[in-house]
């Protein structure tokens, strides 16, 4: 089945290409299996072989084997390493970034990114978002959240603007707030998924 390039980064065949380029650009010091890109991006190992076959053939990953697994890291003395990093942090990176830095927070039942990023990701048309729009759903301590929050807005070069919501609240709310979150596209960090 043929997708069409992906809104955040048209240049990409698909956006599976897109996480799967991030994944391992922003990780330069994990060398990650192809079993942990496929987990971490939400798809097959042979998926993500195809995909890493490409990018080691132009030069810019290079893969060990490591057992019965085959270890993949960037390039990262190849002349486009950095640039190509930079762009998958600002494109593809909110969701990888997020989703570890949120990891380290105590206290989170979900979290989901909404607003316009999130609606550029679900591959709806508009212009580049100039912010991550992120819902926690829990009981975090808003120092630690920060904390972890801060060098994700640095890497991104944009602002993360975040709400806390409790359970109850959230589980309570019948008004606007959440309608209007449910009713457009999100793209899930970490949790159960449901409302």
């Amino acid at each position: 089945m043929k997708t069409s390039s992906p809104t955040l980064l048209p240049l990409l065949r698909s956006r599976l290409q897109g996480e799967v380029l991030a994944w391992v650009l922003l990780h330069p010091d994990e060398q990650p299996s192809l079993s942990e890109i496929a987990a971490a991006v939400g798809t097959t190992v042979p998926t993500v072989k195809r995909e890493v076959d490409r990018l080691e053939e132009a030069g810019l990953v290079q893969s060990t084997a490591r057992g019965r697994n085959r270890a993949v890291a960037p390039t990262t003395d190849h002349p486009l390493y950095r640039p190509l990093a930079e762009v998958m942090a600002l494109t593809f990176g909110p969701v990888g970034l997020l989703r570890e830095a949120l990891e380290q927070v105590s206290g989170i039942d979900e979290a989901f990114i909404h607003g316009s990023w999130a609606a550029r990701y679900a591959q709806q048309p508009g212009a580049v978002p100039g912010d991550i729009d992120l819902l926690v759903i829990g009981t975090p301590d808003r120092d630690e959240l920060f904390e972890a929050i801060e060098p994700v807005e640095r890497t991104l070069r944009r602002e993360v603007n975040y709400r806390v919501v409790t359970p109850e609240a959230w589980t309570a709310d019948g008004g606007s707030f959440k309608a209007t979150i449910l009713a457009r596209p999100l793209v899930h960090l970490m949790g159960s998924g449901d409302d």
